[in-house]
């Protein structure tokens, strides 16, 4: 490939392709709102055509999961543009659920479109991150010693970022991934007390996990400048953890990557040692 652009290349999966991709000499163009090698924005179409020039492998990402956004003019749209523009493989950062959601979906016409493209394309549905509790949403609590979220004693197989960032270089670089969908899991699931305990004693602190109520948790979340709708659909997601849907293991980093998903425990450690929960 010629040059490829990573929108979101500053994010928690873009960051770690880019990294890949230049360790291995390839051409990569970093694109985001802020702090990328190109201002990008896919709410406007104005800063597209510069990320695109003389691209031929893009990786995508929809940042903005409000019910309200017309999701129709954000991937799909680019998806053409880019088409037009000459490139011709796309990779697509969706979700675990994605295929039997509804198609309000706000990944559901990305996913669509992304297949509909004419050009050769892979869809990667991760699980939840592991990275969550260490660069996302869940760092708070872990720092403060208590997860409080609606997942009761369900459990999840957490993928790692780094094996998503992985699939994603190689669905980018090599040809073996066209037409493929990969659910993206850990290799096992686990449930959020047994995370947070194996945190607790990679640190050296006691760090539990409080099941909340739902209704509660979504307030919580819109108190602290979260969108309504937004702050629904996660606590949907996580009240899905708590009914035991999703926990089973996908082999989705196994068949792309030739290898085993990278083990929770293995991120724990290694996350404690480079003091990220200090």
């Amino acid at each position: 490939m010629k040059n490829i652009l990573v929108i979101g290349g500053t994010g928690k999966t873009g960051r770690r392709i880019v990294r890949r991709l230049r360790a291995a000499g390839r051409p990569v163009r970093t694109a985001s709102r802020t702090g990328g090698d190109i201002p990008f924005d896919l709410a406007d179409p104005s800063t597209w055509a510069l990320a695109l020039d003389g691209v031929t492998a893009a990786y995508m990402v929809e940042p903005d999961l409000r019910t309200g956004v017309d999701h129709e003019a954000r991937i799909p749209r680019f998806v053409a543009e880019a088409g037009d523009a000459g490139v011709r493989r796309l990779v697509l950062l969706s979700a675990y659920g994605v295929g039997e959601a509804h198609d309000s979906h706000p990944l559901k016409a990305a996913e669509r479109a992304v297949r509909r493209s004419g050009v050769d394309w892979t869809i990667l549905r991760p699980d939840w991150f592991s990275q969550n509790f260490s660069e996302g949403p869940w760092l708070q609590g872990i720092r403060a010693a208590t997860l409080s979220l609606p997942t009761g004693d369900g459990r999840t197989p957490f993928v790692d970022a780094e094996d998503i960032a992985e699939v994603a270089a190689s669905a980018l670089t090599e040809d073996r991934h066209g037409g493929r969908t990969y659910r993206l899991t850990g290799p096992r699931a686990i449930g959020f007390g047994e995370a947070a305990d194996l945190i607790g004693r990679a640190t050296g602190r006691v760090v539990r996990h409080v099941d909340v109520d739902p209704d509660v948790f979504t307030e919580r979340q819109i108190s602290h400048g979260v969108p309504a709708d937004v702050a629904r659909l996660l606590t949907g997601l996580l009240v899905n953890v708590r009914a035991g849907r999703g926990a089973t293991v996908a082999d989705g980093v196994e068949r792309a990557l030739g290898r085993p998903p990278r083990p929770f425990e293995d991120y724990v450690t290694e996350t404690a040692a480079a003091g990220h929960w200090t």
